[in-house]
């Protein structure tokens, strides 16, 4: 519309000898100009926005293998949904009073699946030690139509894992740690499906999620 009425002026002006006709070559000459900008500010952005779509990421391993450690600073990194099992656990010890068993795993994947449906990648922080838990894990993320992935957090070195647990503090009010006693009892099924494995063993938190991140693609 602006460049119809600058066009439109020019000639006028000219009929009645106020401009030129150099004038007007050069009113006609920036015309296409004209129009390209205007065509650029008037377009919409019709491309689609750049979505990833949500993941499930299944922590599984030892108390003192360093689960917590980088399942957060993996979860920070993506900005995605963390679910600790010992948070929720000791949240219904504390609130119903009850001898928490399976009752935290399944509070969590029903978080967990509600986060993926809204688009949320979720990180999971358990110990994950049974082929039922391990699998209950992936039927999440089936139901919610997401892909996962299986981390195993392991310490390859006994005496760095018992002098964490040995000297840990607990970040969750009214927790009470496994001793080491308790951790090397602790049932663990041998792993049948296809995971990552990531060694923390003498190695920084830093080192252990670029390693991490390096593994999964994220």
């Amino acid at each position: 519309m602006v460049v119809g009425c600058l066009i439109g002026l020019a000639l006028a002006l000219l009929l009645v000898g106020l401009v030129s006709g150099t004038v007007l070559r050069h009113i006609v000459q920036i015309v296409p100009i004209m129009v390209a900008l205007a065509v650029v500010r008037r377009r919409p952005n019709r491309e689609p926005l750049s979505m990833t779509a949500p993941r499930l990421y299944i922590f599984s391993g030892l108390p003192g293998s360093g689960k917590t450690t980088v399942s957060e600073a993996l979860a920070r990194h993506l900005g995605a949904t963390h679910l600790r099992i010992d948070t929720i656990e000791q949240a219904l010890r504390d609130l119903c009073s009850i001898d928490v068993q399976g009752e935290g795993y399944r509070l969590a994947y029903r978080l967990a699946l509600e986060n993926l449906r809204l688009g949320n990648s979720v990180v999971a922080d358990s110990c994950n030690p049974i082929e039922l838990t391990r699998r209950e894990w992936e039927q999440v993320a089936a139901a919610a139509g997401a892909p996962y992935i299986n981390i195993e957090i392991i310490c390859s070195d006994s005496r760095v894992l018992r002098r964490r647990i040995e000297s840990r503090r607990s970040t969750v009010p009214n927790l009470k740690l496994p001793t080491w006693e308790d951790v090397t009892r602790r049932e663990y099924d041998p792993w049948t499906a296809d995971r990552v494995v990531l060694d923390t063993s003498n190695r920084s938190e830093v080192e252990c999620l670029h390693d991490l991140l390096a593994k999964v693609g994220a």
